[in-house]
């Protein structure tokens, strides 16, 4: 676990960190509309991938290698273990000069992510995971207290981008029985461990590319809370264009709960 934290660190350190606030001219462009890349991201994935496979000889499912090569995603369901690597998750934020951004990775293996890792280079804190193992904040083991107040006390993150604007209204209608809600910080990386440090109490999002989601739902199943489909299936890293929808939750009663207030309706 400590030598893929290295590998993160080490690579941020090298290919990331330097252009935060500095990229020069040409060294941002569109994978596709409102979708960006850096030399960053490809730099920083370069150095990941090398390295990950020195330590796991196994497929490396890395953001900017789909881009180019969607079928690349497929070792996620036909392969005993693949590693899966977002090199710079936040990239918008990173091309502001925002702070909020993180570097991830995660280890599959027969389809179930078994241990993940999220870096944020900004403020110097590693996330950890392994399964059956625990979560850990810097070392620190972190564990979600079953959550005892009311619902309308609750706060949390409703993505509603990605859904069409009738389920968007519906979902923040329902919201209202809820607490204020957080905008949300662009990063998965950011957000996932506002959960399981109980900064905040839920998540709600529609699209779950795998890179995105795997490390931080295993970061909180492993902390004690829940990240599951709409249905209540467990949550399964699977190539882009499969399964969507997602709920995140510090404990499982209120997982529940949280489904009947946000989903009514549907």
């Amino acid at each position: 676990m400590e030598k893929v934290t290295e590998i993160l660190v080490e690579a941020a350190a090298e290919a990331v960190e330097p252009r935060f606030r500095a990229l020069a001219e040409g060294e941002v462009m569109e994978k596709a509309p409102g979708d960006l890349v850096t030399v960053a991201d490809r730099d920083a994935e370069r150095i990941i991938t090398r390295r990950l496979r020195e330590l796991l000889p196994v497929p490396v499912v890395g953001e900017e290698a789909v881009a180019a090569d969607p079928a690349l995603a497929r070792a996620l369901l036909d392969e005993p273990a693949a590693w899966l690597v977002d090199p710079v998750d936040g990239t918008k934020n990173f091309v502001a000069g925002e702070p909020s951004y993180a570097v991830m990775a995660s280890l599959v293996r027969s389809g179930r992510a078994v241990a993940a890792w999220i870096w944020q280079p900004c403020s110097g804190t590693a996330y950890t995971a392994e399964l059956g193992a625990g979560a850990w904040q810097n070392g620190k083991r972190l564990v979600r207290e079953q959550v005892t107040t009311a619902p309308e006390s609750w706060t949390g993150i409703l993505k509603s981008r990605y859904f069409d604007p009738p389920t968007s209204h519906r979902l923040l209608a329902n919201a209202r029985a809820l607490g204020p809600l957080d905008p949300g910080r662009r990063a998965a990386g950011i957000e996932y461990p506002l959960v399981a440090t109980g900064e905040r109490d839920f998540i709600l999002y529609w699209r779950t590319l795998p890179w995105d989601h795997a490390p931080g739902s295993l970061l909180i199943t492993e902390a004690g809370g829940r990240s599951a489909r709409f249905d209540g299936s467990p949550y399964l890293p699977e190539p882009p264009g499969g399964t969507n929808g997602l709920l995140v939750a510090a404990d499982p009663d209120q997982w529940e709960t949280l489904r009947e207030i946000l989903l009514k309706g549907f």
